[in-house]
């Protein structure tokens, strides 16, 4: 887990991309408001998730808004989500 990702966050949900090196957490914070990072692995770094943006300084008020909120930031993710559905 990133240290981006406070350990006292809940994650609820963990979307890869179809190559597995991309990944957003969407997490519920002890307040109740929910988040969301978004993270790449890469050879050369061992297969860490590394964060790469800093959307998780962002609160919304439902797990919903939250994955709204990172389907319209994150290029790759509303693909990933509809693969998901099917």
């Amino acid at each position: 887990m990133s240290s981006r990702i406070d350990k006292s966050w809940v994650v609820l949900n963990s979307i890869e991309n179809d190559q597995h090196d991309r990944c957003v957490d969407l997490f519920r914070r002890p307040d109740g408001s929910f988040g969301f990072e978004e993270f790449r692995r890469d050879v050369e770094d061992a297969g860490v998730w590394t964060p790469v943006a800093y959307y998780s300084r962002a609160a919304y008020a439902s797990n919903e808004a939250t994955l709204d909120a990172a389907v319209a930031r994150v290029v790759w993710l509303g693909e990933a989500v509809k693969s998901r559905r099917k």
